[in-house]
C-alpha cells in the first residue's frame, strides 16, 4: 500500500479544485499554507486563495510538500506564524 495517496470521494468537498488527474485527498487542508510554498496562489483582501493550486492533489505533490517543509521548517527552524527563526543573532 503506498500512504501517499488515497482519495475520499464521499467528502462532500470532492473534488475541491478542478483538476482532471487527481491523485490524493491527503493533504486537504495544505501544509504549505503559511509558507512561500511556490505553488499557484493569489491574495485576496489579505487572505491566500490557493483554489487554483494543485500541488497537494497532484501525483508529484507528497515529495514536494515534504521537500519544502524541510527547507523552510526544518532546515531555517523557521515559525509558521511570526516567520522568525529559532536561534538566529538579533
Amino acid at each position: 500500500m503506498n500512504y501517499k495517496y488515497f482519495i475520499h470521494s464521499d467528502c462532500s468537498f470532492y473534488p475541491c479544485h478542478n483538476f482532471d488527474e487527481w491523485k490524493s485527498c491527503l493533504f486537504c487542508w495544505c501544509p504549505l499554507y503559511l509558507l512561500d510554498c511556490g505553488g499557484d496562489f493569489v491574495i485576496k483582501g489579505g487572505i491566500k486563495d490557493c483554489s487554483a493550486c494543485i500541488i497537494p492533489h497532484a501525483e508529484e505533490g507528497y515529495d514536494y510538500i515534504l521537500e519544502v517543509v524541510n527547507k523552510n521548517v526544518i532546515e531555517k527552524r523557521v515559525f509558521l506564524f511570526d516567520k522568525s527563526v529559532v536561534g538566529a543573532e538579533k
